[in-house]
């Protein structure tokens, strides 16, 4: 797991991001453009996604308001302008959208984005609102490159992506509470063994990180990640969320305990409505 702390200005941190993504995913670049009001025209598509500000962006001879939380489609040749200055995560991709795909893709305000309940916000009254997806039944904007969801997440199952078959994946985080956090962990191979697992392992198993307002993390596949505690963020993936590519692990996170006597706070946290069987989404 990586972190740039981009509303505090991390140019480091966002730059091993940009690099480590990259060189994982060939095909794609990771830009970032703070307090800017107009992108330049290049030969290959982008999407450009709201972080801070809003006002009224052009795009070619398409306008929209915008705001946090929006996704402008950049065709290729296509300049960007804004009238006011905002922050926006690019991603230059390698297929253009489909024309059934508007090129502002607004989540609060486009009648085709509704609550869809499901993935890390399995609440009947969740916020999460798919922009970009990879099967029609989950939304109307189909893309395979890369898949987007808005989602306010509270207490998300422990869960990973493959390194064959799965996706990277991104939290730009909009909103969060005090003790919003995500728990990660290296050392799938150890938690999916917890018949082997020495009560020595246990605390270089998990790792928890506070999330804040601005913040880029970057899971790789195969990084175990948790969200909780609220937090509001763009979840993206690359390529797109293909379907039976979350594993979960609060099973085997259950079994490690039970098998150790682990309680109270030498107990490896999991989420428990999704440990009581094997969970893959």
């Amino acid at each position: 797991m990586q972190i740039a702390h981009l509303s505090k200005g991390d140019p480091e941190g966002f730059k091993a991001i940009q690099a480590s993504f990259q060189e994982r995913n060939p095909g794609y670049e990771l830009h970032y453009y703070p307090q800017t009001q107009a992108i330049t025209p290049e030969d290959r598509p982008r999407l450009a996604f709201m972080q801070t500000g809003g006002g009224t962006a052009v795009l070619g001879s398409d306008s929209s308001k915008v705001s946090v939380g929006d996704i402008l489609y950049l065709p290729p040749a296509t300049s960007l302008s804004v009238d006011s200055l905002v922050d926006l995560l690019v991603f230059v991709i390698p297929d253009p959208l489909t024309e059934d795909i508007p090129n502002f893709i607004r989540p609060d305000w486009d009648p085709n984005i509704t609550d869809s309940p499901g993935g890390c916000a399995t609440e009947t009254n969740a916020y999460r609102r798919i922009l970009l997806t990879w099967e029609g039944k989950n939304g109307n904007y189909l893309y395979h490159a890369l898949n987007a969801h808005r989602v306010r997440i509270a207490n998300s199952f422990t869960h990973y992506h493959p390194k064959e078959g799965g996706f990277d994946e991104f939290y730009l985080v909009q909103m969060a509470r005090p003790k919003a956090r995500i728990i990660t962990s290296e050392k799938v191979d150890r938690i999916t063994a917890p018949a082997s697992v020495t009560k020595e392992e246990v605390p270089g198993l998990m790792e928890e990180t506070p999330l804040n307002v601005g913040d880029l993390v970057y899971l790789p596949r195969g990084v175990a990640h948790r969200g909780i505690d609220s937090v509001l963020a763009q979840v993206i993936t690359v390529p797109g969320f293909i379907p039976g590519s979350e594993i979960g692990l609060d099973h085997h996170l259950k079994t490690i305990n039970d098998n150790l006597e682990l309680e109270g706070d030498q107990a490896l946290p999991y989420n428990k409505e999704a440990s009581q069987t094997a969970v893959i989404k």
